[in-house]
């Protein structure tokens, strides 16, 4: 299928990693309607193909994403934003997806940009990254989970200064804080990023799936429901072909081989 505002690709062994690149080059990647149409609807289709095992998000070397797009915002009145359910149909489509999405970010990740990035599952960061939502210098606040994600990540202290006073976080800063995972050079980011995938792609879908799924719940309950609903998860395993393949494989001392099943 062909986009206006986005790259599609797959690499790995059999295609098994999809590559979404934001290109909106113009605009340094800013996020609008037209562009967040088009990465669900790519995202759909790497969640529906079975050979699809983890997806890459990334932009350019200058810009991950700079934020929402301001021409479209500018013009709308709080009826209008309110009434269009303005920055919610399709924003979380990101968040909702099933399989592990790595963010891969280099140069400017603000506002929106920041804020997507929050929403994959981890961040990898290029060393001249720059993460901040500095939409209080625009008479706002972050809109797309910023004053939530952002805390959660690098704690209230941080998360305010950063939200009260627009001031961006360096890579290393953002590798420090909790936020990215690691920092590469620039010139390495999808290399690095593609590692990571093909490692995660080797394993079993349904695991992968399962313990995203598990991560994810610490963040939503109390630690002891969330304890309950990773070892129902883990009991489930046990059900899997998956399962019997990568115990065997281990007592063998051989390479396993996951069904996916």
């Amino acid at each position: 299928m062909a986009y206006e505002n986005i790259l599609v690709e797959t690499k790995g062994a059999g295609g098994g990693i999809g590559i979404i690149t934001l290109d909106r080059p113009e605009a340094l990647n800013a996020l609008n309607a037209a562009l967040i149409t088009d990465l669900g609807q790519a995202l759909d289709s790497y969640e529906a193909d079975e050979n699809i095992g983890c997806i890459i998000l990334t932009g350019s070397n200058k810009a991950f994403a700079a934020g929402a797009d301001i021409s479209e915002m500018a013009p709308k009145s709080f009826m209008d934003a309110y009434r269009e359910n303005f920055i919610t149909d399709g924003w979380e489509r990101v968040s909702q997806c099933r399989k592990p999405i790595i963010a891969a970010v280099a140069g400017f990740a603000l506002g929106g940009g920041c804020e997507m990035a929050m929403m994959c599952d981890m961040i990898i960061a290029a060393d001249n990254a720059k993460f901040g939502q500095p939409e209080i210098n625009l008479g706002v606040i972050p809109g797309a989970g910023g004053t939530q994600r952002l805390t959660r990540f690098v704690g209230k202290s941080k998360a305010m200064e950063m939200i009260l006073t627009g001031r961006m976080m360096s890579a290393e800063e953002a590798e420090r804080a909790g936020l990215a995972s690691r920092v590469v050079p620039v010139d390495d980011l999808l290399e690095e990023a593609i590692g990571v995938a093909e490692k995660i792609c080797k394993l079993s879908q349904p695991m992968t799936m399962i313990a995203k799924e598990c991560v994810n719940r610490a963040y939503e309950t109390t630690l002891a429901e969330g304890v309950r609903f990773e070892r129902r998860m883990f009991h489930s395993t046990f059900s899997t072909e998956d399962k019997a393949e990568g115990m065997a494989a281990f007592l063998e001392k051989r390479t396993a081989k996951f069904k996916h099943r």
